[in-house]
């Protein structure tokens, strides 16, 4: 079904409401990362160029909903905004404050200070949706969520439309979901399968190559006879693991596991590190990176690859030493010739630790909805974009 996009619009002379993902990292009041800032400009830029005033949604934080807490508010946000773009942008903290007049910005206080936002109460969606002419969802990384000002806006807004942003993440995952060139690889990294399952499982009947990586790596070698020492493990999932593997091998996909491991005692910056094989990983020691020979074939995967999603670490690339099977990966798919989609909060930080962002095909603004997503699970504002539609 189509969705209406915000581009196509009349907007000359309206007010334009768009629901942004402003919630940015923060550190004793002040802006640690402004990545979704960032993302969020061209969108906001577009509406003033077409002749709109803009009001602006967003949430920050996990406030105790209907009530005001300082820590959590935006008012940081608006001047971080009124310095990007260049303009003022003024902070409402009342609906009846939230108005922009054509050229201007305007930026609704933390919509969870609203009673009823994750509740997705109608009351407050209708409140939302009347605070303009058009209603824009463009949050791609609150996309996952049904609330009011993501959902249930959409559906009761006068004109409901999907902005630049969440159009440009939904077309990055139609390219690796839907009609991805072939061959198609995902590589899943991180802690834990359990978070992790119902993806694995959806990828399979995709993808051509599946890399499993991180700690969901040490449950996969468990599950094929090998010790893991002290690694994270979740042992209590090892027959779903099995269930994975034999699922790959009956659909005949393609899932290489470690051959060899970086080794520590301890998940401490300064460890002195070991390679080993997966056969003899001691029983006082942690698995905390892939080794060269694992990497090597990873890449022997990839070289033909014509997509790659990305979603996950492939160690613990936070703490020094074990970043260096993270890197190279990164810097190898940097390189390479195929659409490279990286999804998800981890891989994102990687990527954009070692200045390799601007070199991948996507990077995605949404963790969790992107995650969603690659499960096969349709986003609640999306199902609210189709339906207007």
């Amino acid at each position: 079904m189509a969705i209406k996009k915000m581009q196509d619009l009349d907007l000359q002379g309206k007010t334009v409401v768009i629901r942004e993902d402003l919630n940015l990292p923060m550190k004793e009041g002040r802006i640690t990362n402004d990545k979704r800032a960032r993302a969020a400009l061209p969108t906001i830029r577009t509406a003033l160029e077409k002749g709109a005033g803009v009001v602006l949604v967003s949430h920050l934080g996990r406030p105790t909903e209907g009530q005001f807490e300082e820590q959590f508010s935006l008012k940081p946000v608006a001047k971080h905004l009124a310095e990007l773009l260049g303009k003022p942008v003024t902070l409402a903290s009342t609906m009846a404050d939230a108005k922009a007049m054509p050229g201007t910005v305007t930026l609704l206080e933390n919509v969870r200070f609203f009673k009823g936002e994750k509740k997705n109460d109608p009351e407050l969606a209708g409140q939302l949706a009347a605070l303009g002419d058009i209603y824009v969802m463009d949050a791609f990384g609150a996309a996952h969520r049904a609330h009011s000002s993501t959902e249930g806006a959409v559906r009761v807004a006068k004109t409901a439309c999907a902005g630049p942003l969440l159009q440009a993440e939904l077309d990055a995952f139609s390219k690796v979901l839907d009609n991805p060139a072939r061959p198609l690889a995902a590589i899943i990294g991180g802690s834990k399968v359990s978070t992790k399952l119902g993806l694995l499982e959806n990828l399979l009947q995709k993808v051509d190559t599946l890399i499993v990586g991180g700690g969901i790596a040490n449950t996969f070698l468990a599950a094929t006879g090998h010790k893991v020492g002290i690694s994270l493990c979740e042992e209590e999932l090892i027959p779903d693991a099995k269930r994975i593997l034999d699922l790959s091998a009956k659909l005949g996909k393609k899932m290489p596991l470690p051959t060899d491991v970086v080794i520590a005692p301890k998940l401490e910056s300064g460890q002195k590190v070991t390679v080993c094989s997966v056969d003899a990983v001691p029983a006082d020691q942690m698995i905390l990176d892939i080794g060269p020979n694992t990497l090597a074939q990873y890449q022997e995967f990839l070289a033909t690859s014509a997509t790659v999603v990305w979603n996950g670490p492939v160690g613990a690339f936070e703490t020094d030493p074990f970043g260096k099977g993270t890197l190279e990966l990164a810097q190898y798919l940097a390189q390479s010739a195929a659409f490279v989609v990286v999804g998800g909060g981890d891989s994102v930080a990687a990527v954009e630790k070692y200045g390799l962002a601007d070199k991948m095909g996507y990077i995605s603004t949404g963790g969790g909805a992107s995650l969603e997503l690659l499960e096969g699970k349709i986003l609640p504002s999306v199902a609210a974009l189709e339906a207007r539609g």
